[in-house]
């Protein structure tokens, strides 16, 4: 194979096949960080659905209602209300909203409206080049783990996992939110100690699973999604970085082969440290033969990596969350649980 070849195969596949990185495995060139200007109120916020079809009515004025009575003015996308089976709309209808929301200089953020799947279709078919140039907030969680991922790899945008347009908006995820969103602050996020009726708190519990500090670029969501994404130009780097996972729906089989495919990529391998959220209604299923718990899967893949590890953080399918800047460089501390932004991750 000649070297013109080479280098066209390399740059096709999202590997580094000239630098004889194992295929699947994560590049080490990652763009540099771009951070979008904060929203503030009376900016407009534009809502997309690059995933999942909604067949009611009540989650498109939920969403509005919360982003007007957080002072925005709210665009709905032009295909925001689209269907094409159970996606929101064609490949190129989903795309093209996305496209068009980042040119549109009269929108100053971008929030899907849910999650649900298809997203990973979309992803060639976006403008990231543009994207580049006209830095924007882009926030969602789901499914929506690719479209976070893909621009934040090929542009090096810090994207935002926290609410779907449609999620609770919450005086919890609502502080988080304006937090990182809107005031530019360098937040530390803990789960809050919560009291009880029981004598050991059972409320929102952290578990350190390995101790430590570790600091990086912040890479994740969730872990079907972001597996499903593996070996392509659009998956993250993960060299040094701080891995964030969350799970709904899947039994423990399938959480236990998503991490398998992330350790056989090599990507586990190379992060200095892993946030665990919420694996919600991830339980046993039909098992001829019983099963492992969560946590014994848990301590077999990441507790060889002797990289500081915890679990319970609050994002994910829960109602209340934690945003998480994707991109930025955070430090984690696994003995105390928490979560710090080395910087705003806005202007």
């Amino acid at each position: 194979m000649n070297i013109q070849r080479r280098q066209l195969l390399a740059a096709a596949t999202g590997t580094a096949a000239l630098l004889g990185t194992p295929a699947g495995a994560a590049t080490t060139a990652r763009p540099a960080p771009l951070r979008a200007h904060r929203l503030q109120p009376g900016d407009t916020v534009a809502l997309i659905n690059p995933s999942g079809a909604i067949f009611e009515r009540a989650p498109y004025q939920f969403a509005q209602e919360s982003l007007q009575a957080l002072g925005f003015k709210v665009r709905e996308a032009p295909n925001l209300r689209a269907r094409y089976g159970h996606f929101a709309g064609t490949d190129a209808q989903r795309a093209s909203d996305v496209n068009a929301m980042f040119a549109d200089d009269s929108v100053q953020g971008i929030l899907a409206l849910t999650g649900g799947s298809g997203g990973n279709r979309i992803l060639p078919l976006l403008d990231y080049a543009l994207i580049g140039r006209k830095p924007k907030f882009l926030g969602g969680f789901s499914d929506i783990t690719a479209l976070l991922t893909a621009v934040n790899a090929q542009t090096g945008l810090v994207t935002f996992h926290g609410p779907v347009g449609s999620s609770e908006w919450n005086s919890f995820s609502v502080e988080h939110w304006r937090g990182a969103v809107m005031d530019a602050q360098a937040l530390t996020l803990q789960n809050p100690a919560v009291p009880d009726n029981n004598i050991s708190s059972r409320t929102d519990r952290t578990t350190t699973l390995r101790g430590g500090k570790a600091r990086g670029p912040l890479v994740g969501g969730n872990l079907a999604v972001l597996t499903s994404m593996a070996g392509s130009p659009y998956w993250p780097v993960f060299d040094g970085a701080i891995l964030f996972l969350e799970e709904v729906n899947e039994y423990i089989y399938r959480v236990d082969r998503m991490l398998s495919t992330l350790k056989l990529s090599g990507a586990l391998d190379r992060v200095a440290g892993v946030v665990l959220g919420a694996f919600t209604k991830c339980e046993p299923g039909d098992g001829r033969y019983g099963t492992l718990t969560l946590d014994e899967v848990f301590d077999d893949y990441l507790l060889p990596l002797q990289v500081p590890v915890y679990s319970g953080a609050l994002f994910g399918h829960i109602r209340r969350k934690f945003t998480l800047p994707v991109g930025l460089d955070v430090e984690m501390d696994a003995d105390a649980a928490t979560l710090r932004f080395l910087q705003p991750a806005v202007l």
